[in-house]
């Protein structure tokens, strides 16, 4: 299955919501995640505040290059059911 994101939104210190191009947003906790070079940056909570979708490779990415792939945050997510 390939997916995009289509919108993020940072919740708390390390959690996101992500809106994938499925329809379907899901709450991401990247905490136990930020391990090696380009993560540890991430975890200073105002540089991973800092997040936006890339529109060239449609996933997160920050301002150091550090992204993660949108199946590895479909994967990892919890969804959020919309109220209707």
């Amino acid at each position: 299955m390939f997916l995009h994101v289509d919108e993020v939104t940072c919740l708390t210190p390390y959690r996101l919501r992500v809106r994938f191009d499925n329809g379907i947003t899901k709450d991401v906790d990247l905490s136990d995640e930020l391990h090696g070079e380009v993560f540890e940056p991430l975890r200073d909570e105002d540089f991973f505040r800092r997040v936006v979708v890339n529109t060239e490779t449609r996933t997160i990415e920050w301002p150091n290059g550090a992204d993660f792939a949108p199946e590895f945050l479909y994967e990892l997510g919890k969804e959020v059911k919309q109220v209707a």
